[in-house]
């Protein structure tokens, strides 16, 4: 799995829905993820099955049936290597502006 992967299987909405959907309630079927959508079953599961390679879903079977479930980890992965290094040096900024703005304070 590369984050090329994570991305491309990130950048189609439909997909995003399907991701947004096993958030609200994981552990869904096939069936039960393809209710309400305007998609075939079959392209549901294609859907499925990239999601599935590029690791942000799981399935296990339960009797006939197999349940999907999200896996968040390589979008955390995302959030800590895209996200987080760029929100670290604005919270400083802003921190410090604050102290800045209100002074020193601790007397108080």
């Amino acid at each position: 799995m590369t984050m090329d992967a994570i991305f491309r299987a990130l950048a189609d909405p439909s997909r995003r829905k399907l991701l947004d959907r096993l958030h609200q309630k994981n552990g869904q079927t096939l069936g039960e993820l393809c209710r309400g959508l305007n998609m075939t079953r079959q392209a549901v599961a294609k859907h499925l099955g990239i999601l599935r390679k590029a690791n942000l879903v799981s399935w296990k079977r339960e009797g006939r049936e197999r349940l999907h479930f999200i896996n968040p980890v390589p979008i955390n992965e995302i959030a800590e290597r895209w996200i987080h290094k760029f929100e670290v040096p604005h919270l400083r900024a802003l921190s410090n502006l604050k102290k800045g703005l209100e002074g020193d304070r601790q007397d108080e």
